[in-house]
């Protein structure tokens, strides 16, 4: 009768650390304070987009077992980004500006909080969500005790929020609209938030249909919430908007980078948009900037590179970024100026995030409709298969590969080796760019209704 007990505590302590990030997949930038570390009571399962800070999205260790159905819940409000699994609690936000804590073996609701009235479509120039809340991927901070969720709020208004993931306590805010010329309803914050060097950093792009006066920016805040907000803008007339939907990415250097959309110049001189930007991770100092050689023609005709972010591929200290004209670019972490990519082959536009395995890449390739998986050397890109018929950001666990397809509403599950489909599960209507965490035995996956969770068995 003694041993019950005891196997339930270590149940409950597999659950909790069965996708805890290993050593190849550091929670906190190269620079950030080490206290961070020895503060840390325990580390989080899923704490941020795609799992690290390099955005991989690959936990070395597939669901054993036949996935199902276990629970979906209903929430108010669309989900547009990914769940964060923060010490045994599912965190989940919404477009209503509602944050929930949930329980992840059953949906029920431990905590929830309002941070405030999102901002309708109709009070907006122009766009496609309604209303707008929060849509970028929150962010667990490491040794911070915070989750962290930028929100929209009716005005156009957009709010840093740090809370408690055990109760959903508010514990600081900050305002995120730094750009006092631009039309803040115009701003749209999609990408994701990342927590690195003991900073908060938040992208912003503009809305649908590339309207009004807005311009590709992304701010950096301290985790306490204490000093001054840096920013770096695009040093362009309009538009160059930071949308995709990973946000910013940290190199293996320990600095960031960023994509940025379609500048408003066609003609002259660059304008530094349609570009991957190297930025360094507290004061967001530029470093260095890569564009291709067709910006012009990219920036009059929007085939630009902000669609989707730089993939980190630490194996062979290379960057991959495809974008919007369908050519996939392998930079150097130096990046080099306009036309200084290392190699570049032509058949994926890529909308999402990218997932990292070793040297392959996997992109989410959005007008073909496919997961093209790619082989890179350090100075090669190889095609290796395709996926056709399935879309969105994938994520790797195991010698598996888990797509919430954008289109038919599915989770979807790959063979790593191959690409062949292996199953195909209903999971609901899904957002734009949607994106799942696969934890332990689990599967979580967002949808235009709250959350669908799959369980193996």
């Amino acid at each position: 009768m003694k041993v019950r007990p005891v196997l339930l505590v270590l149940l409950i302590l597999v659950f909790a650390t069965a996708c805890t990030p290993t050593t190849s997949q550091p929670l906190i930038g190269k620079g950030e304070p080490r206290s961070q570390n020895i503060a840390a009571p325990a580390r989080p399962s899923w704490p941020t987009y795609h799992k690290g800070v390099h955005r991989s999205g690959h936990v070395a260790k597939a669901p054993q077992g036949r996935l199902q159905r276990a629970w979906r819940k209903r929430l108010h409000g669309a989900v547009y980004g990914e769940p964060l699994l923060v010490k045994g609690v599912l965190v989940v936000a919404t477009e209503t500006d509602d944050v929930y804590g949930l329980r992840p073996r059953n949906g029920q609701v431990r905590w929830h909080v309002k941070l405030g009235i999102p901002q309708p479509l109709s009070g907006l120039p122009c766009g496609n969500i309604d209303p707008l809340g929060v849509t970028g991927t929150p962010a667990y901070g490491t040794g911070t005790g915070s989750v962290f969720v930028a929100a929209e709020t009716a005005g156009g208004h957009h709010t840093l929020w740090a809370l408690n993931p055990l109760t959903g306590a508010r514990r600081w805010h900050r305002s995120l609209d730094t750009q006092p010329r631009r039309n803040p309803k115009a701003e749209q914050q999609r990408s994701a938030l990342l927590v690195t060097h003991g900073r908060v950093l938040t992208a912003f792009g503009g809305l649908f249909g590339d309207c009004d006066n807005y311009v590709g920016y992304v701010t950096s805040v301290a985790t306490n919430g204490r000093g001054p907000i840096h920013s770096y803008t695009v040093p362009t007339a309009r538009k160059a908007g930071m949308w995709a939907t990973p946000g910013p990415v940290l190199g293996e250097n320990g600095n960031v980078y960023v994509a940025s959309g379609n500048g408003l110049q066609v003609n002259g001189r660059w304008d530094r948009s349609d570009s991957v930007t190297e930025l360094t991770p507290v004061t967001l100092h530029r470093l260095a900037v890569f564009s291709p050689s067709s910006w012009r023609a990219d920036n009059a005709n929007d085939l630009d590179l902000g669609s989707m972010a730089p993939a980190v591929v630490r194996s062979v200290h290379r960057l991959v970024i495809a974008g919007k004209r369908g050519l996939v670019y392998l930079l150097r972490p130096g990046l080099g100026g306009i036309g200084a990519a290392v190699r570049n082959l032509n058949g994926c536009a890529a909308y999402g995030g990218a997932a990292v395995v070793r040297r392959t890449v996997l992109l989410p390739c959005r007008k073909d409709n496919a997961i093209h998986a790619r082989r890179v050397g350090p100075s090669s890109l190889r095609w290796r298969w395709t996926a056709h018929g399935v879309y969105s950001s994938p994520v790797v666990a195991g010698k598996k590969v888990y797509v919430a397809d954008a289109h038919s509403g599915a989770l979807v599950v790959l063979r790593l080796r191959d690409g062949k489909v292996l199953r195909r599960l209903p999971a609901g209507p899904m957002p734009h760019f949607p994106s799942q965490i696969v934890c332990g035995n689990w599967v979580f996956v967002p949808t235009l209704q709250g959350v669908t969770a799959f369980r193996a068995r």
